[in-house]
């Protein structure tokens, strides 16, 4: 059983919060199995992979100077962390 989320001012609650935090969990799995696997992948392999994780989370096309920095992080081999939080904080 899932621990309760904090609720209250400053956090957001129902059924869309739900889904975004879902979205960011699973763009983070995706993520972190990208950063596994990329010296095994090509440059175009890899650029596809981390678009779709971007895409996932933001939900809008990124950008692609944020794509490149991603995949030049991953080449160097510096760990991108993407925590999961347990809830969304509001804007």
């Amino acid at each position: 059983m899932k621990p309760p989320r904090p609720t209250g001012p400053g956090f957001a609650e129902g059924p869309l919060a739900d889904v975004a935090l879902s979205r960011a969990a699973r763009a983070g799995q995706y993520l972190d199995d990208l950063q596994e696997r990329a010296s095994t992948m090509t440059d175009g392999q890899l650029r596809d992979g981390v678009y779709r994780a971007l895409r996932r989370f933001t939900q809008e096309q990124p950008h692609t100077c944020q794509v490149d920095s991603i995949i030049a992080l991953i080449r160097c081999e510096v760990r991108i962390d993407w925590p999961a939080s347990d809830h969304l904080p509001c804007a």
